[in-house]
C-alpha cells in the first residue's frame, strides 16, 4: 500500500500509471509530480451510512474511481503534501472497491521535493473510464453496526485529543464513542512526513492482530489513514466507520462518552 519516491520516479512513464494528487487545486496548480491529475478526494464526506445511504455512496465512488480512469490493469498513486490523510482515503476506496494495484507516496510531495524529483505546472486531463469494481465490504461499517456491538469491538479514535475528550466541539454533542480508545492519527508519521517504522507502530498499536477494529475520525479521512497503519501492521479484521462523528455526533439517538 506504500511506493517510495525512488520506486515512482522510476515507473513515470509507464501507460498503465495513474497518478492523483488529493491537494488543494490552487497547491496542483503551482507545481505536481509529472503526469499527475488532480482529485481532490476532501470534497466526498458522507454522513450518511444506513443502508440507503451506503448504496448511494458506492455509487458515486464508482462516478469518481471512473472519472480517474481506473481499469483493472492500471496502477493507481494517490499522494498528498506528505502520507496524509487524503492520499489514504484514496487507497481505501480503491480497496473498497477490490482494487489491488494501488499505493500512497510515502512522505508524499515534500519528500519528492527535498529530493529533487521532477515537477510539472501544467494541469493534466482525466481518461475516464467505465469503473466497476468489487464491494468488499469487509473495509467499511455504519453506525448501525458500531451501536450494536458496542461491546465487542476496538474503537479507534484518530481524532486530536481534544475532540476525543470533548473539549473540541465539532458536532451537536462532543465527546467520543463509548469505549473508544483516542491515538491521533498524526502519531503515524515521523517528522519528515513519512510513517514511522513498523516496530514504532506496533508499540503504539499494541494489541492482537485477530482483535476486530473499527477507525473513525470526523470524516473518515484521518481514519483512512490509521487503517492503512493497522492493515500495514498485519491487523486481520479493520473497518473504517465512514460516516464517523459527522454522522455519530451529530445524530441525538446515539450514546456519547466524554
Amino acid at each position: 500500500m506504500l511506493i517510495s519516491t525512488s520506486e515512482l520516479n522510476s515507473i513515470l512513464d509507464n501507460p498503465n500509471l495513474i497518478i492523483a494528487d488529493t491537494r488543494s487545486f490552487k497547491e496542483y496548480s503551482e507545481y505536481h509530480i509529472p503526469g499527475a491529475v488532480h482529485l481532490d478526494v476532501f470534497a466526498f464526506h458522507w454522513i450518511d451510512t444506513s443502508k440507503e445511504g451506503i448504496e448511494n455512496f458506492n455509487k458515486q465512488t464508482q462516478n469518481i474511481l471512473s472519472i480517474l480512469g481506473v481499469t483493472p490493469e492500471k496502477k493507481v498513486v494517490f499522494y498528498d503534501s506528505v502520507s496524509g490523510m487524503l492520499a489514504a482515503r484514496g487507497v481505501w476506496m480503491l480497496m473498497y472497491f477490490s482494487h489491488q494495484d494501488v499505493a500512497m507516496l510515502d512522505g508524499g510531495l515534500s519528500k519528492w521535493l527535498n529530493e529533487n524529483l521532477p515537477i510539472e505546472t501544467k494541469p493534466n486531463g482525466f481518461k475516464p473510464s467505465d469503473f466497476t469494481g468489487k464491494i468488499n465490504p469487509e473495509i467499511i461499517t455504519g453506525y448501525e453496526s458500531i451501536r450494536d456491538n458496542l461491546d465487542s469491538l476496538k474503537i479507534l479514535d484518530a481524532r486530536s485529543p481534544g475532540e476525543y475528550d470533548g473539549s473540541t466541539v465539532r458536532a451537536a454533542q462532543s465527546g467520543h464513542i463509548p469505549n473508544a480508545f483516542n491515538i491521533d492519527w498524526s502519531k503515524n508519521l515521523k517528522e519528515d512526513g513519512t510513517f514511522k517504522t513498523d516496530e514504532e507502530l506496533s508499540k503504539m498499536y499494541d494489541f492482537p492482530k485477530d482483535t476486530p477494529v473499527v477507525t473513525y475520525c470526523q470524516g473518515a479521512y484521518r481514519a483512512a489513514n490509521s487503517f492503512l497503519i493497522l492493515k500495514k501492521l498485519g491487523f486481520e479484521n479493520v473497518k473504517v466507520y465512514l460516516g464517523s462523528w459527522g454522522e455519530w455526533g451529530n445524530r441525538m439517538d446515539l450514546p456519547v462518552e466524554k
